[in-house]
């Protein structure tokens, strides 16, 4: 598969067979191709950073309300709208893979769904100050 950068992913059901970590979202729950992953590419390793998405945006707002209030900001939970819908990113749960199990990109009506720039651009950042 060809990485293309600012789209969201899913990921071979070999890479959940393979690492067998039950904190992780796995594929393809109650039969749908879920969770999605916005990837990101490091160039120092080549490796892939998975960030799993998650419509359970309430539930994280509050998190992320508690670390601002608390930090003055959160840099693991980006809340943002991706598909049409309110999404939270999860920073604090991204991991990292190969090319090889990138699945397919995620698509609405076989068109391939990016990823805002706004939100890239906070979750880029985000990254690069939590390494």
């Amino acid at each position: 598969m060809i990485y293309q950068e600012g789209y969201v992913y899913h990921i071979k059901d070999e890479y959940f067979e393979k690492v067998k970590d039950d904190k992780l979202m796995q594929n393809k729950e109650n039969g749908a191709y879920r969770p999605t992953f916005y990837c990101l590419r490091d160039e120092k390793t080549g490796l892939f950073w998975m960030v799993p998405l998650s419509s359970r945006v309430n539930k994280f707002q509050a998190i992320y309300d508690k670390q601002v209030e608390k930090y003055g900001k959160c840099l693991t939970i980006v809340i943002g709208e991706f598909d049409g819908k309110k999404a939270a990113f999860l920073l604090q749960n991204m991991f990292p893979v190969t090319e090889y199990y990138l699945d397919h990109i995620h698509t609405r009506n076989s068109n391939p769904v990016p990823v805002k720039h706004s939100i890239h651009r906070t979750v880029s950042t985000n990254m690069k100050q939590l390494r």
